[in-house]
């Protein structure tokens, strides 16, 4: 089955400096895919691409099957990072003006509800709280109710229980049929919702995989954190050698059954600790092994860490 999203060995640079560099994926229908990276990665670029509003110095890409600028627009909905609407409407009138730029569009108020803002508000776009603001943008993306949704980092400003919902909301989507392409900065909000999680560090797709496959190739060793102002030197006797962290001690590779032995060896040392965790490696692991491994990459090859978009 041809794919819905894809790009081939796509490449793009400003001003001499690059900001994708041969990045190639595919997104299948109903699948939702999250690009996560540093800032100045290139996802922004990637989306631009992507939907046809940049065009890549050398690669192909296609959205339905054709080149993006051809692909109907009734069919495609987007939600760029940067918002900036006219203040002075209401959510409802806001919603309306995207909905009157197609033929078949759902009305303004079920797409207000869905996401969850009140249709009937008569508060101003620019004196909703951030949160609003952001919900408000998302029905404005889902309006034409598209059979592929592009949203870049969704849910910036939103509080966490109205994050939760924003899930719901495109969980309920994919769940459809629609296919969603996402970039964020959450690894929870990837972990989540995405079949497929595709790493972009400095311009290159270094790693792609649905998430639990990520975490148990890249993720690391469970690991014991302990909340102490002790240093590892403290335990060059001991069992386990802890490393430094800004949250404390971490002691990598411990199972939870032998957290008592790490309490045992403070014990033992005399040395006092506040908290004590056992962490499993999650996506957040993941996401800063690579982008690590991608910088140290970057600067053997000496090149500087410029930023790009």
């Amino acid at each position: 089955m041809e794919p819905v999203v894809a790009a081939d060995d796509v490449s793009k640079s400003y001003d001499g400096t690059r900001a994708l560099d041969g990045v190639s994926l595919a997104v299948p229908a109903g699948e939702v895919f999250a690009l996560i990276g540093p800032n100045g990665a290139g996802k922004t670029t990637l989306v631009r691409c992507l939907t046809g509003t940049a065009t890549p110095d050398t690669g192909s890409v296609s959205l339905l099957g054709e080149s993006p600028r051809e692909s109907g627009r009734e069919r495609l909905g987007l939600l760029p990072q940067s918002f900036d609407p006219p203040d002075r409407l209401t959510p409802r009138e806001l919603v309306a003006y995207y909905a009157g730029l197609y033929e078949d569009a759902r009305r303004p108020a079920d797409a207000l509800r869905e996401v969850g803002v009140d249709p009937d508000t008569e508060t101003w776009y620019g004196d909703l709280s951030g949160g609003e603001q952001r919900r408000t943008a998302v029905a404005c993306a889902l309006v034409n109710d598209p059979d592929v949704l592009f949203v870049d980092e969704p849910t910036t400003g939103v509080d966490p229980a109205g994050r939760r919902d924003l899930w719901e909301v495109f969980e309920d989507l994919a769940d459809s049929g629609t296919t969603i392409f996402l970039t964020t900065h959450y690894m929870a909000e990837a972990e989540r919702l995405a079949d497929t999680v595709g790493l972009l560090a400095d311009g290159q797709l270094v790693a792609e995989g649905d998430p639990s496959s990520l975490v148990a190739e890249y993720g690391g060793d469970s690991r014991v954190v302990v909340e102490t102002d002790a240093t590892p030197e403290a335990f060059a006797d001991a069992e386990f050698a802890p490393r430094a962290t800004d949250d404390g001690l971490v002691f990598e590779d411990v199972p939870a059954t032998d957290i008592g032995r790490v309490v045992d060896a403070f014990d033992a040392r005399g040395l006092a600790f506040g908290a004590v965790e056992w962490r499993e490696p999650d996506l957040e692991d993941v996401y800063l092994a690579l982008a690590d491994d991608a910088t140290d990459g970057r600067a053997a090859d000496g090149r500087s860490p410029e930023v790009v978009r």
